[in-house]
């Protein structure tokens, strides 16, 4: 224990050196965060055909997509599962990858794809024929319906806590808005990170989309790249007709969530951009109420953190999110907590989503202190601690946010709001001038 402690001081002051170059994070020079911590190394310690990195994410109607890695190449792409302990009557074969950067190179990475699942329900199950029973709970079918949300999360201590109050009240789906494990091209953190949220990862699926840590990229080559997220992390852009890991949706519940790539382009020519508007089009209010969207880089913020860097992402994509009468936006990036009054174009508008900043899951560089003063009427609520936040939609109409500050000895919650669809609004409804999408 002693030796992965000083490994992970060595990799954190090499980040430090490192960072600026290997990840376009665009960082402000003009504001102060606290000291970076260690980072939290978890090593495998076990036999190279024993599965590891265990996680599952929601992978179409009714099926999950279970993911691990071996370090054996020889291990078969398999899941057994059923509904009892040791039981399996189902056995699924799924694809593997790997990936070499530089001198790295990865384990054998697989994806399995398992059902139909019936929901509500718990399922044990065994990656590769070896190794440890897991099991998971699928997502209800109806109302209502729990997601836990935290951005920037890193493998810190404050990581630990953060997992550690996610994992002492249930929920029924993850959303992670970018910058998983803080690698910066540094390979191993990758594995690190997959064994430090295998214990929550693999009873509740996690919905992730990319953030600018996840760049992999040199000052020597213009291109950049997500090798190593998209070998690890694939999420169902296939099952919503997305050409690109970077950006999908899904459906769960009466919840219609949008993940979208701040990091690929955008602009109406994309290839985003024309997927995002075949995507709204397609979503039936009556069948899915609620629409979420998710994505890294946030559009409003009164942090002095990365002030103003989503602007021309909301200049060509908030227009789409309003007139599709978007509910909620989460974005993370800015190390903090932020909520706004429900906004369209820089101004309140109660048709409009509400915005929530929470990218204080647990990072390595601190918090973002400087907020912008004096305080924007649109802001609500602003404050830099660590914590994630549980958004339980209730019916076709009602929800609950809130969010929990876990840097004291419990979880806290310090900002929490009940609230309504602008969809159940009358003028909303009828309101004209949004035009199509």
């Amino acid at each position: 224990m002693k030796m992965m402690k000083i490994f992970g001081l060595l990799i954190s002051f090499s980040l430090l050196l490192l960072s600026p170059f290997v990840c376009q994070a665009n960082y402000d020079s003009n504001f102060t965060r606290p000291p970076p911590r260690p980072l939290f190394i978890v090593s495998h310690g076990r036999p190279k055909f024993h599965p590891q990195q265990v996680h599952i994410s929601l992978a179409g109607k009714d099926h999950m997509r279970v993911t691990y890695t071996t370090d054996d190449m020889h291990v078969a792409s398999m899941v057994e599962y059923g509904k009892h302990p040791k039981k399996y009557d189902k056995k699924t074969a799924g694809e593997s990858t790997s990936y070499r950067y530089f001198f790295y190179n990865s384990g054998k990475i697989h994806h399995v794809k398992i059902g139909p699942l019936q929901p509500n329900t718990k399922y044990y199950y065994r990656c590769g024929g070896h190794g440890d029973e897991f099991s998971f709970k699928t997502p209800p079918s109806k109302f209502p319906i729990e997601f836990a949300v935290a951005g920037d999360l890193g493998q810190t201590d404050w990581t630990l806590s953060t997992l550690d109050q996610m994992m002492k009240r249930d929920f029924d789906v993850f959303l992670l808005p970018g910058d998983l494990s803080y690698a910066d091209t540094h390979q191993p953190l990758w594995d690190s990170f997959g064994r430090l949220l295998e214990t929550l990862a693999s009873t509740r699926p996690w919905m992730v989309t990319e953030g600018n840590h996840e760049i992999e990229s040199f000052p020597i080559n213009d291109q950049i790249s997500f090798t190593s997220y998209n070998a690890r992390w694939l999420m169902p852009h296939a099952e919503s007709l997305s050409h690109s890991n970077l950006y999908y949706s899904f459906d769960v519940a009466g919840v219609h969530t949008v993940m979208l790539g701040s990091y690929t382009p955008y602009d109406s020519h994309s290839d985003q951009y024309q997927w995002l508007q075949a995507d709204l089009r397609k979503v039936d209010r009556k069948k899915t109420p609620w629409l979420v969207v998710v994505m890294h880089m946030p559009w409003y913020s009164t942090n002095k953190a990365h002030y103003g860097e989503g602007e021309k992402m909301r200049n060509a994509l908030e227009s789409l999110l309003y007139r599709a009468q978007v509910d909620v936006v989460f974005a993370g990036h800015v190390h903090t907590y932020e909520r706004f009054k429900p906004i369209y174009n820089k101004k309140a508008d109660p048709c409009g989503p509400m915005y929530i900043t929470i990218g204080d899951g647990g990072n390595r560089e601190g918090l973002a202190l400087r907020f912008k003063k004096p305080q924007s009427p649109l802001s609500v609520f602003r404050e830099s601690s660590f914590g994630h936040g549980r958004l339980r939609i209730i019916d076709h109409k009602r929800a609950h946010w809130s969010w929990h500050r876990n840097n004291d000895a419990m979880s806290f919650i310090a900002d929490e709001v009940s609230f309504e669809s602008p969809r159940a609004s009358s003028h909303c409804r009828s309101n004209r001038f949004r035009g199509e999408i």
